[in-house]
């Protein structure tokens, strides 16, 4: 049998609406990386609670995130304010978090071989699920800069909302996502910073793709 070449692994932290995922697809495309947007899981196991309340439990779930395919977690209604809330909740959960990262490492570590490696973005990923990676990017914004993206997205999809009220829900997520206990969102000695604030997203691949180009051909 022929040995695997060694793989890429591209680790992504970021709060909340900074442009991570959009670059975490770009990159993905661009390396031919398995790409997992891990804060997808907990709106994936929110929506179960949700949709299937009478048989949501422990075993239950860790049957569902064992046959998980990347492609549930594409579906749009886990993108609700409500799966969101939820979401946020059950992300603290000490016993879901394990079955989670199960799943997380194993995208990480071992994708798909028609793949040259993985891009995971979230809010532990550099600390704690591919603490190894070949190249570690925490992205950020300001928050209001933050908050504006995330109002125009949400405004595209003719939702009745304001800005303020985007703003307030984003600085309230900000603070969730750093001060809870189990792996909260923070950057890392060996992370490269990355201010979104006034780069457009093609600006922002660019900067990201020379980092990715010197660190893996180094």
């Amino acid at each position: 049998m022929l040995k695997r070449k060694k793989i890429i692994k591209i680790a992504i932290d970021s709060p909340a609406a900074a442009g991570a995922g959009t670059q975490a697809k770009l990159i993905s495309n661009h390396y031919n990386l398995l790409q997992l947007d891990t804060g997808r899981i907990y709106r994936y196991i929110a929506y179960i609670k949700i949709t299937e309340p009478k048989k949501f439990n422990y075993h239950y779930l860790k049957k569902k995130i064992y046959h998980l395919k990347i492609s549930s977690l594409r579906n749009n209604n886990l993108l609700s304010d409500e799966v969101a809330t939820i979401a946020s909740i059950i992300a603290k959960d000490k016993k879901i978090r394990k079955l989670v990262r199960a799943f997380q490492l194993k995208c990480a570590y071992n994708p798909p071989r028609k793949y040259s490696g993985s891009c995971l973005d979230g809010r532990d990923i550099c600390s704690v699920i591919v603490p190894d990676a070949d190249v570690k990017l925490f992205i950020t914004a300001n928050l209001k800069t933050r908050a504006l993206r995330r109002y125009k997205e949400i405004k595209t999809k003719n939702k009745n909302i304001s800005y303020q009220e985007v703003l307030k829900s984003l600085k309230k997520r900000d603070k969730s996502d750093i001060k809870r206990k189990i792996s909260p969102l923070k950057k890392t000695k060996d992370s490269i910073l990355l201010n979104t604030s006034n780069l457009s997203i093609k600006r922002c691949f660019l900067k990201i793709k020379k980092i990715i180009d010197r660190k893996i051909t180094a």
